[in-house]
């Protein structure tokens, strides 16, 4: 790694010792400086961009230029006519000034070029060929080399330190704007232009009244040819893995139609190889772009997540089937009517292995240390729809409706080893699913009175099971047993859990928007939260001969009432709330002052009794925006939160988790509130190329929902309760980027510090955790040369737990990415990282990944392209890992996918 870094530091010294600058001012006739003024310089003997730049709010550019050459510069701005002309460069720095007139005809010198990056407005628009050199096979290829453009480890797409909430093609949604679909199939010899649409809204009637600086979109634009016939590619290719017995496979077509009228898009993926193209996680997540209507009123409702949530990161996995199949439409029969939709179904099987060793922190507590081996299969089969309908006759009115269907039929068995309660075998399943729906109205009156009607309804029935066999022959879980009620005269113990939850939940809103004058306007805002959720479970035995045994618990809460082994539970929750916001523009400010006022009323009902809680609660929220320049900003924000919990935690009855998990509710828990602060910072500098955001976030949460925890051995058991203890988090996190002509550096840090109570057999502790993490990075971008990617991440993380016990954990990592793309024919890509990690409490650990391939095309317009492929070429078992919670210190060893080769046949439409 350190001859890496000597050899791209020689190349960056080298570069700028062949270079001069060049520099000087833009005006307009009146000797006014231009801002966002474009300048290109073309190499006249080789015909070829040499360097470009943009001035900044002084009329100031500087670009560099080769020793002893021959360059056209050529300088634009919109509405004025541009100006050629010739430049001999010679050893010392050149000062130039340009002034641009104003011409009706406008006949401006025919650029040679397309400038690399202009601004329009709130848009920017990168030119994707200035920033390829060839080794591009796919949208995120681009986007990494774009300045201001960031794809994060999860293949999310960062602009200026902003999630990219939206991504279209040709200005339709593709896939609801799903970003890690888009980057990873959209072909980049597709993009013609990319424009990242800041302060973006979804509705334009309400883009004047509303602050939408956190919302970032981005649209592609394909190049001329690639609309109204079908364009992409398909990829077959195959191997041998090194089981004699298990061939490897991959069939990835991925199709697009584009046509002004509607577009179909169609993504296929059939492999073992490892490469799913959407994890069981990714369908998850994919929330089909629905917004709670009420997220911005200050009230939380969690109805839980009560699916399998431990399904593994294929990336954790030893073996991996996938299957994906995925089409999206859109169809514009008039102008006033847009619809749109998409079908998903995507199916993996896993293998998984894992071992792991956990020592608790507190040896008063009497808690053996415990290491276990597991082994599991997991099978996800998960379907999705969507159906979107968009009327807009005029500027007056929106309709917008939208359903999304979601089902999936997942299981996972596992046979753990435990050295202290011993073998056992478990069997997780779940068939939920849920609809979705979404109306939207937006109306326009006149022009200073708008309203705007949002509702969402959610219907969702999840039914997990639960099964574990095993236990009997250890004495470690015969007390557990015991309490439960089981029948103990058992060869094994056969304890299975059935649980449904079925939710039922409307979330509306109506805002009027009175617009008193070009700098303010009011908002109020009448909306309600209706939710209905039931909840069943049951935990029952099998004996030895077959037969069904409803065992008796004989586990008492802290009221000394016995705790029962099934659960029965009604829970309705509403939430009628009034707001009011001020918005007022003034000089460089934004200022928004309001609150709501809320009505909140909650009950349950279980075992024939019920509990009611009904009370009103004043929610205040602020915000203000500092706008510098158009591309800077500093924005700060605080809202008072109220969150409230889902109906299992609500539940007196027993829940199993897992066999060593048990849990019981209290049907008396209350709200917690939160108090939320937020500081960003943002700057992007298209003069010289450097982006900049920070931000600095506070929590601190009041009443919170915690839990008791007692353990038997290693068999847990928890309750909750409202603590009047606060928890407290800081969370501070930058990154500054600079583009250096060809190459791009970046410094990315992160800090975080959090205060919690832990609650563990009848005994509080204060734990707080400082973690740091630093990333620095340095990339280039040669059209000619190789180009080489380097980051590092070093981070240390510092806990402390109670009293007495403090644990460090230092993870250092760096990485090396590189891409050559040889004789017009030959691409080649290989990546390599080492991870090192220690702590103060074992020994280090480390392990590499390395990957590469080659692949031939006869030139960039050919069909066919051959490649081969090799993952985890230095065939590592395993990858490591260590950390600690709140109360114990663990560490583990995931075992991977082996070495892969494959050889693959790509064909382009």
């Amino acid at each position: 790694m350190k001859n890496i870094l000597t050899l791209l530091f020689t190349l960056v010294v080298m570069s700028s010792y062949a270079q001069i600058k060049m520099q000087g001012v833009v005006r307009d006739s009146i000797g006014e400086p231009l801002e966002l003024a474009n300048i290109i310089a073309i190499n006249k003997e080789s015909n070829a961009l040499e360097s470009y730049a943009i001035t900044d709010a002084n009329g100031k550019y500087v670009i560099s230029l080769g020793k002893n050459g021959n360059y056209n510069i050529q300088v634009s701005y919109i509405g004025l006519k541009s100006v050629d002309a010739i430049v001999e460069s010679k050893e010392v720095d050149i000062i130039k000034n340009f002034d641009l007139r104003s011409d009706n005809m406008l006949d401006a010198v025919e650029l040679t070029y397309e400038m690399p990056v202009t601004v329009k407005g709130d848009t920017i628009i990168y030119n994707a060929d200035s920033f390829k050199s060839g080794t591009e096979r796919k949208l995120e290829d681009v986007l990494k080399k774009l300045p201001g453009v960031e794809i994060t480890a999860d293949g999310k797409i960062e602009v200026e330190g902003k999630e990219v909430t939206k991504l279209m093609v040709n200005g339709k949604d593709f896939f609801d704007g799903d970003s890690k679909l888009a980057t990873q199939n959209i072909p980049s010899n597709a993009v013609d232009k990319i424009q990242v649409l800041r302060n973006y809204a979804e509705v334009g009637q309400l883009s004047g009244v509303q602050n939408n600086q956190d919302n970032v979109a981005i649209n592609i634009k394909l190049k001329e040819g690639k609309e109204n016939f079908w364009f992409g590619n398909i990829t077959a290719g195959g191997g041998v893995a090194p089981s004699p017995n298990d061939n490897l496979y991959l069939v990835q077509p991925k199709l697009f139609y584009y046509s002004p009228k509607y577009s179909i898009n169609v993504i296929g993926d059939l492999n073992n190889t490892g490469e799913v193209a959407l994890t069981g996680r990714d369908i998850r997540n994919f929330g089909g772009g629905f917004r709670s209507p009420s997220s911005s009123s200050g009230t939380s409702i969690d109805l839980g997540d009560n699916g399998l949530r431990g399904l593994t990161n294929v990336d954790d996995s030893q073996s991996v089937e996938s299957k994906l199949a995925a089409v999206n439409f859109s169809y514009a029969p008039n102008k006033a009517l847009d619809l749109s939709g998409f079908l998903i179904y995507n199916a993996n099987r896993l293998k998984t292995r894992e071992e792991s060793f956990v020592r608790y922190t507190n040896p008063e507590l009497g808690i053996p240390d415990e290491k276990t081996e597991q082994i599991g299969r997991e099978a996800t089969n998960q379907g999705l729809a969507k159906l979107s309908a968009s009327y807009n006759p005029n500027a007056s009115h929106q309709l917008n409706y939208d359903v999304l269907g979601r089902i999936s039929s997942d299981s996972e068995i596992q046979n753990e080893f435990s050295s202290v309660v011993g073998n056992t075998n478990q069997i997780d399943e779940a068939k939920p699913f849920s609809i979705n729906q979404n109306v939207n109205y937006y109306y326009t009156l006149n022009e200073n009175n708008i309203f705007a009607f949002e509702a969402q309804h959610l219907l969702k029935d999840e039914d997990p099971f639960y099964n574990v066999t095993g236990l009997s022959d250890e004495d470690t879980f015969d007390s557990t047993a015991g309490s439960l009620g089981l029948d103990l005269d058992q060869e094994i113990y056969n304890l299975n859990q059935e649980r449904r939850v079925k939710s039922n939940q409307l979330d509306a809103k109506l805002d009027y928007y009175n617009i008193l004058n070009s700098k303010s306007n009011i908002n109020l805002t009448l909306g309600t939260i209706l939710s209905h959720q039931e909840f069943n479970s049951n935990i029952f035995q099998f004996l030895d001969d077959g037969s069904y045994f409803d065992p008796t618990s004989s586990l008492v809460n802290a009221d000394g009432e016995l705790l029962r082994n099934e659960n029965d539970v009604e829970y309705n929750f509403s939430d009628v709330y009034l707001g009011f916001h001020y918005r007022l523009k003034t000089g460089k400010f934004t200022i928004t002052p309001g609150f709501t006022v809320h009505a909140y009323g909650n009950k349950n009902t279980q075992f024939g009794e019920t509990y009611k809680d009904n009370f009103f609660r004043v929610l205040p929220d602020f915000e203000t925006q500092i706008q510098f320049k158009k591309s800077e900003s500093l924005t700060f924000r605080y809202n008072m939160q109220n969150s409230f919990t889902d109906v299992t935690s609500l539940a007196e009855g027993l829940v199993l988790n897992n066999y060593n998990s048990l849990q019981y509710g209290e049907s008396q828990l209350q709200n917690s509130l939160s108090h939320n602060l937020n500081l960003r910072y943002f700057s992007f500098n298209l003069f010289n190329y450097t982006n900049v955001f920070a931000f600095l976030n506070y929590n601190k949460n009041i009443d919170q929902i915690r839990s008791y925890t007692n353990f038997d051995n290693v068999i847990r058991t928890n309750t909750y309760f409202n603590s009047n203890f606060a928890d407290e988090s800081v969370t501070a996190s930058g990154r500054i980027q600079r583009t250096y002509g060809k190459f791009k550096a970046s410094m990315r840090v992160g800090y975080n510090y959090s205060k919690s109570n832990q609650f563990i057999q009848d005994v509080r502790s204060i734990n707080e955790t400082f973690s740091q993490t630093y990333t620095p990075g340095l990339s280039t971008n040669f059209r000619e040369a190789p180009n080489v990617s380097l980051s590092y991440r070093y981070s240390v993380s510092d806990t402390k737990q109670g009293a007495d016990n403090d644990t460090q954990f230092i993870t250092s990592a760096p990485s090396i990415d590189f891409d050559a793309y040889m004789w017009k024919s030959l691409t080649l890509r290989t990546d390599y990282s080492y991870t090192s990690q220690s702590s103060n409490v074992s020994d280090t650990q480390s392990y590499q990944t390395w990957n590469a391939s080659l692949a031939y095309r006869k030139d960039q317009d050919a069909k066919w392209e051959y490649e081969l492929k090799a993952t985890n070429l230095l065939n590592i078992d395993s990858e490591v890992s260590n950390g600690s919670s709140n109360i114990s210190v663990y560490s583990s060893e995931t075992f991977i996918l082996p070495r892969f080769i494959t050889f693959r046949l790509t064909y382009t439409l």
